[in-house]
């Protein structure tokens, strides 16, 4: 009879309760970034409700809002993220940024609008950056629209004119021998500097801002153009010549193909260079841009206006180097495996 009160019996004592089983399990498909991220946003949106301003700034209702449904979209994301394929592995992999960037957010809203610790007008809480985008939108669509129409006449000219400077100096030992001086000669010098003589060599504003906008990203266009056709293998060439290639078969399929890596870099490089210069290009007699409204405002002390400016300028030139990045990938498929 003891025997049988020792034996266990199969399928009673032994055996897990299937709902403590699935816990762990479910547990580990959650995304805890995610989690994060959600209390993060929702802690910003009970910040901007809960407490009062120091001084009003506007929007705080729509950005608590805003906040509060990102909050509840991460809630989301984190407990389906797995069916979502190759987006959700992009959000794994960001998880953490979105979590500091909530962290970042709310405490921004207290040592700016609930705490005065970092005052107005110096300083602007998130929702009053908001408030900015939400009074001024019309106006700053406007200036998006003149700034990007003066940066890309400019950027496109200067890199087109600096990229065949480049292949020219990389190619011919004599033109190399008389312009690469001239070119290292002006490099350095800031392309700002040239605003005086821009006064007298063009007849309008205009002109003379996309000739400081094309100066700026024109030079590295050609330096490293130049650098990387020169650095081309010889053998290419001398293999080529063998069959019976002229020069500008050498040109187009060997020197302009292999010196792109190079070519990338210096469009990188333009690109900031260009943006860096695009505030002080605004400022010869324009009416509208980007930079004319950071000095706008400026000059009034609405630095919110300011930040709000700086922030767009950032996502513009963001965006513009990732179509770079995409374009990059593309024409340089051939070295995957390569290099």
């Amino acid at each position: 009879m003891s025997d049988t009160l020792r034996a266990p019996t199969p399928g009673i004592l032994e055996a897990t309760p299937p709902s403590r089983a699935a816990l762990p399990a479910l547990w580990n498909r959650v995304w805890k970034h995610g989690l994060l991220a959600s209390a993060t946003f929702a802690a910003t949106a009970a910040i901007t409700i809960g407490l009062p301003d120091v001084v009003p700034w506007g929007s705080a209702g729509l950005f608590a809002a805003l906040a509060g449904t990102a909050s509840l979209a991460f809630l989301v994301l984190a407990l389906t993220i797995q069916r979502l394929g190759g987006l959700g592995r992009t959000l794994l992999h960001y998880g953490p940024w979105f979590a500091a960037i909530g962290i970042w957010l709310a405490l921004w809203e207290l040592s700016t609008a609930k705490t005065g610790w970092l005052p107005k007008p110096f300083f602007s809480p998130p929702h009053g950056l908001l408030h900015v985008y939400v009074t001024e939108s019309q106006r700053l669509l406007i200036c998006i629209a003149y700034s990007l129409r003066l940066w890309a006449a400019g950027f496109l000219s200067g890199i087109a004119v600096g990229y065949a400077l480049g292949v020219a100096l990389g190619w011919s030992k004599r033109f190399s021998y008389w312009g690469m001086p001239v070119l290292k000669l002006i490099g350095p010098i800031p392309a700002t500097a040239w605003i005086p003589c821009t006064f007298y060599f063009f007849p309008n504003t205009f002109d003379a801002s996309v000739f400081i906008v094309a100066l700026a990203s024109g030079i590295p266009v050609a330096i490293l153009t130049a650098s990387g056709v020169a650095s081309v293998n010889r053998a290419f060439y001398d293999v080529s010549r063998i069959f019976g290639a002229g020069s500008w078969y050498l040109i187009r399929n060997i020197a302009i193909p292999a010196s792109l890596p190079h070519v990338f870099v210096g469009l990188f490089m333009g690109l900031y260079y260009s943006f860096a210069v695009l505030v002080v290009a605004e400022m010869l007699g324009a009416k509208y841009g980007l930079g004319w409204y950071i000095q706008f405002q400026t000059a009034y002390s609405g630095y919110a206006n300011v930040y709000a400016t700086l922030l767009i300028m950032s996502v513009i030139c963001a965006g513009i180097v990732k179509l770079l990045f995409v374009l990059r990938d593309r024409l340089l498929t051939w070295q995957k495996g390569f290099i």
